[in-house]
């Protein structure tokens, strides 16, 4: 359950550690106002990390709901989409993936950690 507390900052100015360390409760915040109007609203840096990468994330997938809406439907409905891969969105920018590798049934004492895919560009003309 969400929780703010409403003081002045001065007030504040004088339990600030104790506001720091109340905040970190995840839904604890306080407002301080400045001639009994609010003024600043303190949340943890975690919270208002989170509440960033939101806004960020909406700004940028403004249809998000409405995909995950229609997402969830299809699961229980069993009508699944085809997803788009990194391959098939790579592949409309002119990008082709190959395998560079020769010998596939290959035993090698090597432990090799890198990929085999690459990507390169087709350039067009």
């Amino acid at each position: 359950m969400d929780q703010t507390t409403t003081i002045s900052i001065t007030e504040a100015r004088k339990k600030l550690f104790l506001i720091a360390k109340e905040v970190q409760t995840p839904g604890r915040s306080y407002t301080l106002t400045e001639k009994g109007r609010p003024k600043v609203t303190i949340i943890s840096f975690e919270e208002y990390d989170s509440l960033k990468e939101t806004i960020e994330i909406l700004t940028e997938f403004p249809n998000l709901k409405k995909d995950m809406e229609e997402a969830e439907k299809a699961v229980k409905t069993g009508e699944y989409k085809s997803w788009t891969t990194l391959e098939d969105l790579l592949g409309r920018e002119g990008f082709v993936f190959h395998d560079k590798s020769s010998n596939k049934y290959e035993v090698s004492g090597n432990v090799k950690t890198k990929s085999r895919k690459t990507a390169r560009k087709i350039t067009k003309g």
